[in-house]
């Protein structure tokens, strides 16, 4: 039985599987609602509030497990690109459930410059419908994004993300509502 646990939390983690397991994505925050503050640690131990960012653009990106292949190609695909989301007014904030110290340890081995935040109760992956329970025995955020404009609005959400092309998705995204006067 612990093999196949094993086994199914591999196959989710590596970006597949999801009908294996029951995620909560109904519960989501709707793209016109204002984002759902929290404050969880960052890798650096120290305490990070979403409401710090208002005046910036936010992709908030949830993710499953620290050191996995998906996680980590989407993780180095947002370090790519930090230019660019820095040149757009925009800010990264990856979450999981994996602890400070394992993101600490994730971010220095990856070489990532961005916020990673620890979610170890699973809240806020509740709380913004993305989690994920594998055969009802552990929790995992779920492979969500949510894109909050300035004042704190989620204007788009991203519920099937493919992590080797999301980051660009994201920046095209990005552009097109900064672009549009409702998107602002």
């Amino acid at each position: 039985m612990l093999l196949l646990i094993v086994i199914v939390a591999g196959l989710v983690v590596a970006g597949g599987a999801y009908r294996m397991v029951s995620a909560s994505s109904e519960k989501a925050p709707a793209v016109g609602a204002v984002a759902p503050d929290f404050t969880l640690n960052s890798q650096e131990g120290k305490p990070v509030s979403l409401g710090e960012y208002r005046g910036k653009w936010v992709v908030l990106y949830f993710y499953p497990k620290d050191f996995t292949s998906g996680c980590t190609a989407e993780a180095h695909n947002f370090q790519r690109d930090l230019a660019q989301y820095e040149e757009k007014n925009a800010v990264i904030l990856g979450v999981s459930v994996d602890s400070a110290d394992s993101h600490q340890k994730f971010c220095a081995k990856e070489g990532l410059n961005f916020k990673l935040l620890a979610d170890t109760e699973h809240k806020v992956s509740e709380e913004y419908g993305s989690i994920i329970n594998v055969l009802g025995v552990k929790k995992l955020s779920a492979r969500h994004t949510f894109l909050v404009n300035p004042q704190g609005v989620i204007v788009k959400e991203y519920m099937d993300v493919e992590p080797a092309k999301h980051s660009e998705e994201v920046l095209a995204a990005l552009k097109e509502l900064q672009q549009s006067p409702s998107g602002k």
